[in-house]
């Protein structure tokens, strides 16, 4: 696929005084510029992420409230019922609030819930308030949700439940009766930094408990591992606040894991130390396997397991979910795009919605991002549930999927989601009417350019500026993330030596020339550039900085991201 390349512009003023400032190459101080740091007290902080840049609890709006509300139940003996989503953030947001309540608490006091994916959907459920009815919790802690279950939150207060809310998500106008709602996103919250995940907000609210009981700080900074996980997984942005406790957090996955960190890591058989790459693409959807086929309780049950052992069972069973998730989704992505390439309407669409009533609900979602892959543009896969269908969407960068439902609503029971990613419930025979107004709403909306895959670059470099130095600078700019992604060039007039191959009719290991220095560069899954390589024309290459290891050597090499002819 084509992709258009933004290669960013920065002010050589700025990034001259920066290069002043730090005494470092040009290059660096040029990527810097791009992501806001213009002078030394800046730089600093970035490269020194730590403790000192955590802010302090009370600053959260109703956080005094939410801890009163906790030391009350302590002091009267209450039962606490936890309640999480299923997705990464959910269940390590739980497992941290189980295992902090745990220490503070009588232990039987203390229990969680996790509502089943296919049976109660999303957020707070019915079926969660009645458990806790039944079992007489007379306080339930939402984490990473109930910030828009205003009504379940109405009826729990039938039953005298109350709720503390911690949550992300962008609120409402009408917010949930709670006792106390955490959300740095709400309004009239003074939280100076807004884009924590669940996992995040729920670590605060930890973190005020424990200085409410003079508690030692490693009371809860043991936890950070899971906090980590919780970002990363989220797709958060990757900055200030976040990227400090992250980096702390890979500390303690790389020194001392929660046992069910560490059984992951066992079956998953990942290199150490673990990165944030590493967390997102091996650790997380192995979690996220146990809601997506199965009973998301699982994964909390590994996370608070005393004993290694007993993690390791529970881990065992998350990685079978995965390889059951693995063959589902490839499955029903195979016939999705069969669906699509066999129909040339479709092909020739703005927008994909997709109807199987046998496609598992656990893994739509998964399959939207899979057909955007091949077919880049706004995505909804639908399956039969209940008696209804229901489905996730997707959307491409740029482009407000919630606002295009919103357009379409009268096609929908229910919908819900943001900016990038969505739900959707409607009748079954309205899929037709409803697929047919939202390529319709696409198609009037989406500017062309959101079509076309960006490929953003921190700067143009030469061969002639790349060495170890400048790769150790960017090894220090993790962890990396949204915001804050490893840093990408662009090497123009580039020339193939002719010793470049072809790979497994897959891949491609390059030999490329410029100013009379050669790299090496390897291009997973880009056999369809092969003959621009062999054209003998100047090429532009897209990469970013890596090291190939081999028989104890360590060289700089390319990992190639798209390629142009000049």
């Amino acid at each position: 696929m084509e992709k258009r390349w933004k290669i960013k512009v920065t002010d050589e003023q700025k990034g001259q005084s920066l290069t002043d400032a730090l005494k470092v190459h040009p290059l660096i101080s040029r990527i810097l510029v791009g992501r806001g740091i213009e002078n030394f007290e800046e730089a600093k902080v970035y490269f020194r992420p730590g403790t000192s840049q955590l802010h302090d609890p009370w600053l959260m709006k109703d956080m005094d409230l939410a801890v009163s509300r906790i030391l009350l139940a302590i002091e009267r003996k209450e039962k606490i019922l936890i309640f999480g989503d299923y997705d990464v953030d959910g269940t390590s947001s739980v497992a941290l609030m189980y295992q902090m309540l745990r220490k503070i608490h009588d232990p039987v006091c203390i229990d969680f819930y996790i509502p089943h994916r296919q049976r109660e959907g999303y957020g707070v459920s019915k079926a969660g308030v009645d458990f806790a009815k039944k079992n007489a919790f007379p306080l339930i802690i939402a984490v990473d949700c109930g910030i828009k279950s205003v009504h379940l939150v109405e009826y729990a207060k039938e039953y005298g439940i109350e709720f503390i809310i911690c949550d992300h998500h962008l609120p409402d106008t009408i917010l949930p009766a709670a006792v106390a709602i955490l959300n740095p996103k709400q309004k009239g919250c003074s939280y100076p930094y807004k884009e924590l995940c669940g996992g995040g907000v729920a670590f605060k609210l930890i973190t005020a408990l424990s200085r409410a009981l003079s508690l030692p700080e490693e009371e809860y900074m043991v936890f950070l591992d899971l906090v980590a996980i919780a970002i990363a997984a989220d797709i958060v942005p990757m900055t200030g606040e976040n990227r400090a406790l992250c980096f702390l957090g890979l500390k303690k996955i790389n020194e001392n894991p929660n046992h069910g960190i560490r059984a992951l890591m066992t079956l998953s058989g990942l290199a150490s130390p673990a990165s944030i790459t590493s967390l997102v693409f091996t650790i997380a959807p192995r979690i996220n396997a146990a809601g997506r086929m199965d009973d998301a309780r699982k994964a909390v049950l590994m996370f608070v397991a005393d004993e290694y052992e007993e993690a390791l069972l529970y881990a065992n069973l998350l990685h079978a979910d995965n390889s059951d998730r693995r063959e589902t989704d490839s499955s029903i992505t195979e016939e999705a795009l069969a669906m699509i390439d066999g129909d040339e309407i479709m092909r020739s669409r703005k927008s994909t919605v997709l109807f199987r009533p046998h496609w598992h609900k656990g893994v739509v979602g998964i399959v939207a991002s899979r057909l955007i892959e091949r077919y880049y543009r706004p995505t909804i896969v639908l399956t039969q549930s209940g008696e209804f269908a229901s489905g996730s969407a997707r959307s491409v960068p740029g482009f407000n999927l919630y606002e295009a439902l919103h357009a379409c609503r009268e096609w929908l029971l229910g919908y819900g989601g943001h900016f990038a990613a969505a739900g959707m419930t409607l009748a079954t025979e309205n899929i037709e009417g409803f697929s047919k107004k939202f390529e319709e709403v696409v198609s009037e909306t989406i500017d062309p350019r959101f079509l076309i895959p960006e490929l953003e670059a921190d700067a143009i470099a030469r061969f002639s500026e790349l060495d170890f130095q400048i790769y150790r600078i960017i090894e220090q700019m993790e962890p990396f993330g949204p915001e804050n992604y490893k840093p990408v060039f662009v090497s123009e007039r580039v020339g193939d030596t002719g010793y470049s191959k072809l790979l497994k009719e897959k891949h491609l290991r390059l030999y490329l020339k410029q100013d009379d220095l050669i790299f090496s560069g390897i291009a997973f899954n880009m056999a369809d550039k092969w003959p621009l390589v062999q054209s003998g024309q100047p090429l532009d290459i897209a990469y970013t900085l890596d090291v190939n290891e081999w028989n104890g050597e360590r060289k700089l090499q390319l990992k190639i991201l798209d390629i142009k002819i000049h």
